[in-house]
């Protein structure tokens, strides 16, 4: 019983740890994820230096910008922070 009552505080504190901290990150990360994997041509996107284009093509590694002017830039893909198409 005197186990019991010495562990279960440090198991309390660690499930309180995993609900508010671990897996509200882990959920983040999966949907930052998904969001990179559906990347596709003709996505308008912001990234994250702030930098709002089209993107003109992409491949596994890389996404080609269209901004202003037809100018093109390359990006890693991991670069894009959110897709503000209109739905």
């Amino acid at each position: 019983m005197e186990l019991f009552g010495t562990l279960l505080p440090l198991i309390l504190m660690f499930a309180i740890f995993y609900f508010l901290l671990i897996r509200p990150q882990q959920k983040k990360q999966r949907a930052i994820r998904d969001m990179h994997n559906s990347l596709q041509r003709g996505d308008k996107i912001i990234t994250i230096g702030g930098l709002h284009g089209v993107i003109d093509s992409i491949d596994e590694d890389t996404i080609v910008i269209l901004v202003n002017d037809n100018r093109k830039l390359t990006y890693d893909r991991a670069a894009v922070r959110e897709v503000v198409n209109p739905d």
